[in-house]
């Protein structure tokens, strides 16, 4: 089980590492696993400042994540738009939101039994 642990510690600090790397703002790691009947055991939430921002946090995530752990997401959704982007990578699921796409989700609260952890970015 620890092995499992830690590619999933290892995938999520590399998808950190890509949404910072394109000045990703309002980082925040929901931890589903205490919660029962979730898809995931994880969510990865960001946003970016416009729909280029957004895709660009995507494909930095996908680039960084492919080159390090040679994984690619099993699917992803809302790339056309660009307001709310959804990368599935099975245990991790990542949000990239537009802000006021976010706001009106608020998916924070949804998941409010999650163990929530903010992520400081320093830009």
């Amino acid at each position: 089980m620890a092995k499992k642990d830690s590619n999933v510690d290892a995938l999520i600090a590399t998808m950190l590492e890509g949404i910072e790397d394109v000045k990703g703002k309002g980082i925040n790691i929901l931890d589903l696993r205490e919660i029962e009947n979730t898809v995931c055991d994880y969510f990865v939430i960001c946003e970016g400042t416009s729909n280029t921002q957004v895709n660009a946090i995507v494909n930095s995530i996908q680039k960084k994540v492919s080159k390090s752990l040679k994984d690619k997401p099993w699917h992803i959704e809302g790339e056309s738009n660009g307001e709310w982007v959804l990368m599935d990578y099975v245990n991790v699921v990542v949000h990239v939101f537009q802000k006021h796409i976010r706001e009106y989700y608020d998916i924070e609260s949804l998941w409010g039994d999650a163990k929530l952890t903010v992520i400081e970015t320093n830009y």
